[in-house]
């Protein structure tokens, strides 16, 4: 192999991958040779981001917590376009609330598609890689899933559950040639990330107050970061959560 940071010949599935983070990953696997799925809820998001990467790029309609749905997803994706050997699980809401003030229900939407949609995309596109032998999965998981922060305590909770998928299914997949890892993203310029902060001006200065490199990351850090994770030079890498944060995790 002359190129090990090389996707040719790979299909990757990303979910969220029309905006943001998913895009930005999206677009460095285009750029190191992966075809690319994108699913999304957002049709004319999908439309836009198809256009943008051009032919190596297609899309999907899809939501992720109409889990009945994946295998269906999935089983159309290997028909029409090659089987599935890299997922990303990068769908997410967002919620930021005092946590006496989350409902059940409010609860129960950040689990369903951070969790439960993507454990059943995860079993779907896994069976098809478990057959074959090979396959990466990553998990986009969350600072929240490193630190404790105020008002986010359904979101924290479940970035904190993609962890303990990444090191379960890291530890039953490995022998079987599936490697399964995840990244933290730090504050990276995003719709939802801004969201959080623009409005707490508090919250932004401590923020880049704790960042060593200081300033946001761009959606193509995670990117590259991703295609590195998903590609032959990982391959003995798997059941990591990688911090892409300009030094947040560590700096005081």
């Amino acid at each position: 192999m002359t190129n090990p940071f090389s996707l040719e010949n790979e299909v990757a599935l990303v979910t969220g991958g029309a905006t943001g983070i998913g895009f930005g990953i999206a677009r460095c696997f285009v750029e190191a040779g992966a075809r690319v799925v994108l699913c999304s809820r957002d049709e004319e998001a999908l439309t836009s981001a198809v256009g943008e990467l051009g032919y190596h790029a297609s899309r999907r309609v899809h939501d992720v917590t109409e889990t009945d749905g994946a295998v269906d997803l999935v089983a159309g994706i290997e028909r029409e376009i090659g089987p599935v050997s890299i997922l990303v699980n990068n769908a997410g809401v967002h919620l930021k609330k005092p946590a006496e003030e989350v409902t059940p229900p409010e609860f129960q939407k950040l689990l369903d598609v951070h969790v439960l949609g993507a454990h059943a995309l995860t079993t779907a596109v896994g069976r098809g890689m478990l057959e074959r032998g090979r396959g990466s999965v990553l998990f986009i998981a969350s600072m929240a899933s490193l630190f404790g922060f105020p008002g986010v305590v359904a979101y924290s909770a479940a970035k904190s559950a993609h962890l303990g998928m990444v090191r379960t299914l890291a530890t039953e997949w490995g022998p079987r040639g599936v490697r399964v890892n995840a990244i933290a993203p730090g504050w990276i310029h995003s719709e939802m990330m801004h969201q959080a902060v623009d409005a707490d001006p508090a919250r932004k200065a401590k923020i880049l107050g704790r960042t060593p490199l200081g300033g946001f990351g761009d959606p193509e850090d995670v990117g590259r970061a991703a295609t590195y994770l998903c590609s032959p030079a990982a391959k003995f890498i798997t059941g990591v959560c990688l911090p892409v944060d300009g030094g947040a995790a560590i700096g005081f």
